[in-house]
């Protein structure tokens, strides 16, 4: 594999660009799903809302693990073709994508036997677990594609290939966005299959979008070798995927966890306010966009810089991907503050839900400049192969300081009260991580 998209020799300051603007698009239809489907729902009423709003801390559990899984692919690929070792790249992207299918197939499996005590922990009521079980029965039936869709795609991006997947998800995301209304609302000759149909439209767009990603995989870049069964090798690249995948899986498994705890203090507290973060939520993932496609460009480029040798380009990176993103997102807050009540209209006609939104627009993001500093340096020190610091980061991030502020807050000044702990927390953390940055990066 030749460095066809310059992570080694071109400005650095381009090739971030070019590679993170087909990430933008493609994290965008893939949050667009999300999005899409809260959209379609909100409008059978606020007790749907707040069922599929349950959802997103177990939706993102399962995410999650992919990222994690994700994060392994992206970063060992990217030293092994930085360092010139194609061959063992396609064997160990192979099995990666083996473990992974089989890990989330027995997750699955094991979640759909959980629904009922799952969700009544969280603090689901009885009107809300039937539409809970409608939804989550065939997303967790579509979870496995999804998984090793996610994983395949990190695998084009760790070559710097970062336009074919936004292209796959694209389509993905305009087939979901054409079956959900037909499927939830009965359109033509559709049946009315309201929040069950949203799982429905969404498993079909990922099996449309894993099908096109594996013929790109295998029969077209040839970038997985169909290597025959050897017990001894699996373990080694499975051991080797593990001490970043595992890490970072228990990393980004952290954020729906404390979310599902600030969802069950919510509910606590009022039913519509779990409606409202579960939208805000939503909300703050399109507002992040940018450090998401960052950080997914930064990856690949720091690990195949270090995997050449070359750890200046790989600091360099990381300090101007971080100065970038406090200014931009700092900017971006601004007009958004101005349309926080109009925004939260288009999500509820209720209005608690209106109120508890808008206030969530005002405050949170206001610290995304800081929190897209957290993100970039959590996802970076894998490429660095310090993934227990970036766990360590989050953990002191969530339950240090976050969740022990929301519960003050929730106790102080209830719904608005813990919201506030979320943007004093970002703010806290993205200054530390910044000192960190400039410490790590430092030439040994």
């Amino acid at each position: 594999m030749k460095d066809r998209h310059g992570l080694l020799t071109q400005p650095i300051g381009r090739v971030l660009l070019n590679m993170s603007l087909p990430n933008l698009i493609g994290i965008l239809t893939i949050l667009g799903f999300s999005l899409v489907d809260t959209f379609f729902i909100s409008q059978l009423g606020t007790e749907s809302l707040a069922a599929i709003s349950f959802t997103f801390p177990v939706t993102l559990v399962i995410s999650s693990i992919a990222i994690g899984i994700g994060a392994g692919v992206s970063t060992n690929l990217g030293r092994l073709i930085g360092s010139g070792h194609a061959p063992k790249a396609k064997v160990f992207l192979h099995d990666s994508l083996l473990l992974t299918f089989l890990l989330i197939a027995f997750v699955s499996l094991l979640g759909s036997l959980c629904v009922n005590p799952l969700f009544s922990l969280l603090g689901a009521n009885d009107s809300s677990l039937p539409l809970i079980r409608d939804y989550m029965f065939i997303w967790y039936l579509g979870a496995p594609l999804l998984v090793l869709l996610m994983v395949g795609n990190q695998g084009l991006r760790a070559t710097g290939d970062t336009r074919s997947p936004a292209k796959i998800m694209m389509l993905a995301a305009l087939i979901n966005l054409i079956l959900d209304p037909l499927l939830i609302f009965g359109i033509g000759p559709f049946p009315r299959l309201e929040i069950q149909g949203a799982a429905i439209a969404t498993v079909i767009s990922w099996v449309v979008a894993l099908a096109l990603s594996s013929h790109l995989l295998i029969f077209k870049r040839h970038l997985v070798e169909f290597a025959e069964f050897d017990l001894q090798r699996l373990k080694c690249n499975w051991k080797q995927l593990a001490h970043i995948a595992q890490p970072a899986a228990m990393m980004n498994l952290l954020n729906p966890l404390a979310n599902a705890v600030i969802m069950a203090l919510l509910a606590r507290i009022d039913h519509s306010a779990v409606a409202a973060f579960g939208a805000g939520t939503r909300i703050e993932s399109v507002l992040l966009i940018v450090v998401m496609a960052l950080s997914s460009s930064l990856v690949p480029f720091i690990a195949q810089n270090l995997g050449a040798g070359q750890t200046a380009r790989a600091r360099d990176a990381l300090l101007l991907s971080l100065k970038f993103i406090l200014i931009f997102q700092t900017l971006l807050y601004l007009p958004l503050m101005l349309m926080a009540a109009p925004v939260a209209q288009i999500f509820s006609s209720d209005p608690q839900v209106i109120e508890w939104l808008t206030f969530y627009i005002i405050a949170s993001p206001a610290a995304y400049g800081p929190l897209g500093i957290v993100i970039l340096m959590a996802t970076s020190l894998n490429a660095y192969h310090r993934p227990m610091s970036s766990l360590v980061l989050n953990i002191c991030r969530l339950f240090l300081i976050m969740l022990p502020l929301a519960a003050l807050g929730s106790y102080l000044g209830g719904v608005k009260g813990l919201m506030l702990a979320l943007p004093i927390t970002n703010t806290v953390m993205g200054i530390a991580c910044y000192i960190l940055a400039k410490k790590i990066s430092e030439p040994e």
